[in-house]
């Protein structure tokens, strides 16, 4: 049976001033607990925050709507490791945090969770079934990190669905 690489290749981009931005090493711990999923495979993995324009701009381009979206993902590659990019809107995560009543950080981390496993192949918008075994998988990481149910109390949808 071959060996599955656990190694984590993951560069932190901050291209904003957005005020309590994440740390590399939190967003490294949200990045491998979301991963450990799918059986702990590693990955080269880009998050980059960003601000408005840039989030609008690469929704729009990418997924043909005019706005900035709280995350996006971009899978490359799930095998032999999982390869892509998380973009995540920080004004759009501090504005969602704010009207759910969470903390930042655990917005971030949920974020981050979220569009980690899209990454790993999970989608939400495929069917009520697929997006159940998602948020599942979400509540149990976000657990596992210490926190609270993301969706215990939120009314706000990801991915930016209106």
């Amino acid at each position: 049976m071959e060996r599955v690489s656990r190694r984590l290749n993951l560069s932190v981009q901050y291209a904003c001033n957005a005020a309590e931005l994440p740390s590399r090493p939190l967003v490294r711990s949200w990045v491998r607990a979301a991963l450990d999923v799918d059986s702990g495979r590693g990955g080269r993995i880009v998050v980059r925050f960003v601000d408005p324009e840039e989030g609008r701009q690469l929704n729009h381009d990418y997924r043909g709507r005019d706005y900035a979206t709280n995350v996006l993902s971009f899978p490359y590659e799930q095998e032999p490791v999982v390869c892509g990019d998380l973009v995540v809107c920080a004004e759009v995560a501090a504005r969602e945090a704010a009207e759910q009543g969470k903390t930042l950080t655990a917005h971030y981390a949920h974020l981050c969770v979220h569009g980690i496993l899209h990454l790993l192949g999970y989608d939400h918008e495929i069917s009520d079934d697929e997006a159940d075994i998602m948020e599942q998988h979400e509540r149990e990481v976000m657990a596992a990190l210490g926190f609270a149910d993301p969706y215990a109390l939120s009314t706000a949808p990801l991915d930016g669905e209106e």
